[in-house]
């Protein structure tokens, strides 16, 4: 207990009182997420202020060998910033600072706490010419979590995941050094990651193992004046990967998504692409969508396929960003539960990993949504295995639990690679890992985490 107190008050000294708390209902804010992994309560929650106070916290757990977790959002769904061994939790909301745009080399450097819904805004207000690749999550999910979590937006079809947009990071190590990466580290601009050794990669897919990101330098892109979309509908899952690739090789439109879900009935049966155009005048548009509606004409005349027919609340609703049809998908079972997982996949996969969806919920006796999101010029995709449940059911929740498994287990089956996985999930891929490639990330953090202090239990090598 004396040693408990000792370290209330070190943090308070670091970051004033206000701003600490190891009160029992504070600590049960930060056990859990919205998913359905279990709750485990932290000793402390502090919310640091600068990247200097983030410091002294990672030098305080450091020496006193205390758990530390880095929370943004806490909107992973999978448990990722859980304290799965107690400790610090090191909440960034604090740090939601927009440090500084550059119009003409279109970077921002943002703190680690600001979110999606605060960028979108500074950039609508300040620099309305320019924008990022905005998530389907929550506005309060934070711009560092998504990227540190390899997430995709609106604009990965084109430029890759989200954490290939990064120009630079601040990182504190686990041992307490601050240690800036990518061309920040020589210059003060934040341009990019090349042509210097590419670190970033000791920080990004880790789940704040590795260190604790205080800054980040992202890409931006012109903002075009005119957005659209189509939606091309198919009932055949194997028709899928050849839609997507004569779209793709258009190059026509800026984000493709696919959606599929039994609820409400008149989307049954039914797999729904849709295809968002941009441009800077109608004829733009215009042409785009020709160019799009040539490519799958093979499609239409043999009346596989065909474009959708949409009342102008519909499109509103697809052209949202982000979009707000998850959220009221999640509540479809009105238990306010929502799990969803699924793996990075080949573009030729997705037939089989939607069988899979529609064989796991048929065993289990669940609903589910599917949504997807193409990686690049069909380079890969993700896809969504969603399964909404009631919290308030226990049985529907171990029924969901019991297809989370076999969802993980069948994500790897078919050749993909689980996106954001829960500590099972992670614990099936490093048994599935090339070894040599499993003991190099083990070297990694423990030159980095030699105390093994970093959001322990994620990427932890038994």
């Amino acid at each position: 207990m004396i040693e408990m107190n000792t370290i209330y008050k070190s943090l308070v000294e670091i970051v004033d009182e206000e701003y600490v708390s190891n009160r029992k209902e504070d600590l049960y804010i930060y056990s859990q997420d919205p998913g359905m992994m279990e709750p485990h309560e932290p000793e402390y929650v502090v919310m640091p202020r600068t990247t200097e106070e983030v410091e002294k916290i990672a030098k305080l757990a450091n020496d006193k060998k205390i758990p530390i977790v880095p929370v943004g959002g806490s909107l992973s769904l999978s448990g990722l910033v859980i304290p799965h061994h107690g400790g610090i939790v090191v909440d960034l909301k604090r740090m939601d600072q927009v440090l500084e745009v550059n119009e003409k080399s279109r970077y921002v450097i943002i703190e680690a706490g600001v979110t999606t819904g605060k960028l979108k805004a500074y950039l609508e207000k300040n620099h309305p010419d320019l924008r990022f690749s905005i998530p389907d999550a929550p506005p309060s999910a934070t711009v560092v979590g998504n990227i540190v979590i390899h997430g995709q937006g609106r604009l990965t079809q084109q430029y890759g995941f989200n954490s290939d947009m990064v120009t630079g990071l601040e990182v504190v190590l686990p041992t307490g050094e601050v240690c800036k990466i990518g061309s920040g580290s020589v210059s003060p601009y934040w341009f990019s990651l090349a042509p210097l050794p590419d670190l970033a990669g000791l920080f990004l897919g880790w789940f704040g193992t590795t260190g604790i990101i205080t800054k980040l330098g992202l890409k931006l892109y012109p903002k075009k004046k005119i957005r659209d979309i189509e939606v091309f509908v198919v009932e055949d899952p194997n028709l899928v990967p050849d839609v997507i690739n004569r779209v793709t090789h258009t190059e026509m439109a800026e984000d493709i998504f696919i959606g599929a879900q039994p609820y409400p009935p008149v989307f049954k049966d039914i797999i729904m692409i849709g295809m968002l155009l941009t441009g800077d005048s109608e004829d733009e548009i215009e042409f785009k969508r020709k160019m799009i509606w040539d490519a799958l004409r093979i499609h239409i005349d043999s009346k596989e396929g065909g474009f959708m027919m949409m009342t102008p609340s519909i499109k509103q609703d697809l052209l949202e960003m982000p979009t707000s049809s998850t959220t009221r998908f999640a509540d479809v079972m009105k238990g306010g539960g929502f799990e969803y997982c699924g793996p990075i996949i080949p573009v030729e996969k997705f037939p089989e990993a939607f069988q899979k969806l529609l064989e796991i919920t048929t065993k289990y006796g669940i609903t589910y949504g599917n949504a997807c999101r193409i990686i690049g010029r069909s380079h890969c995709m993700m896809f969504s295995f969603g399964y909404p449940f009631n919290r308030a059911d226990p049985e529907n929740v171990e029924r969901t639990k019991s297809a989370l498994h076999d969802t993980n287990v069948a994500s790897l089956d078919i050749g993909g690679v689980p996106w954001k996985p829960e500590v099972p999930a992670q614990k099936m891929i490093m048994e599935k890992m090339d070894k040599n490639t499993l003991e190099l990330m083990n070297r990694i953090k423990k030159v980095l985490d030699p105390n093994g202090i970093m959001n322990p239990g994620n990427w932890e090598v038994e």
